[in-house]
């Protein structure tokens, strides 16, 4: 399921790119002009990188660690992916689910962001306003000709815009994992949830080294 959700590559490069830490204050003053601006630069960093370009892991994790973090609010992410069943985990299950649950978004965006190459990615017009809190930025992104739709879900928070979800032609990321989640709880209890990101993670971790 994740690989199938993720295909379209660039998803997770603008997902990372959202999270681009030298972007300027005036740059990330509206949720589009902070997409637009961060997700240039970092398809330029890639396109400019052969290290990253030959699928060089370790630079590309350190990447994605470095600029994703203060950028997305992984928590939101985590809460809605879970559902209704974020209320049945206590807040030390909480913590090790959203932790579990970022290391194994970092791990597989790390391979995907090795696959940019010379796609493009158009803008559609955002009608949002000053006062509005919650944002959904719309593009497509041009692979080989063909468009895919990509779109980002922020919100605004006193620390500025953060992403929380991606929807990659028709799919909210949050989604495809909901029903994941609520079938291993219904069997399993949270703990199950747990144990499934903590393996996945393991299985990663392994292939990688």
């Amino acid at each position: 399921m994740i690989k199938r959700l993720l295909l379209p590559f660039l998803a997770v490069a603008a997902f990372a790119g959202a999270a681009h830490a030298q972007v300027s204050a005036q740059d990330t003053a509206s949720p589009e002009a902070l997409v637009k601006s961060v997700v240039n630069d970092v398809m330029a960093s890639v396109k400019s990188d052969k290290d990253m370009q030959a699928g060089n892991i370790a630079k590309i994790s350190a990447l994605v660690e470095q600029k994703i973090l203060p950028n997305a609010n992984f928590q939101k992410t985590t809460q809605i992916a879970m559902g209704r069943n974020w209320s049945k985990a206590t807040p030390e299950q909480q913590k090790v689910i959203t932790d579990e649950f970022k290391t194994l978004l970092i791990r597989t965006y790390a391979g995907a962001i090795a696959q940019i190459r010379d796609q493009t990615v158009q803008y559609k017009p955002y009608r949002g306003s000053p006062e509005d809190t919650d944002a959904t930025i719309r593009t497509q992104v041009i692979n080989k000709g063909e468009p895919i739709q990509l779109d980002y879900r922020l919100e605004k928070t006193a620390q500025g815009w953060k992403v929380y979800d991606i929807n990659v032609l028709g799919a909210w990321l949050t989604e495809a994992y909901k029903g994941s989640f609520n079938t291993i709880v219904g069997q399993q209890g949270v703990d199950g949830v747990i144990k499934t990101l903590q393996d996945r993670n393991r299985q990663l971790a392994n292939a990688k080294s």
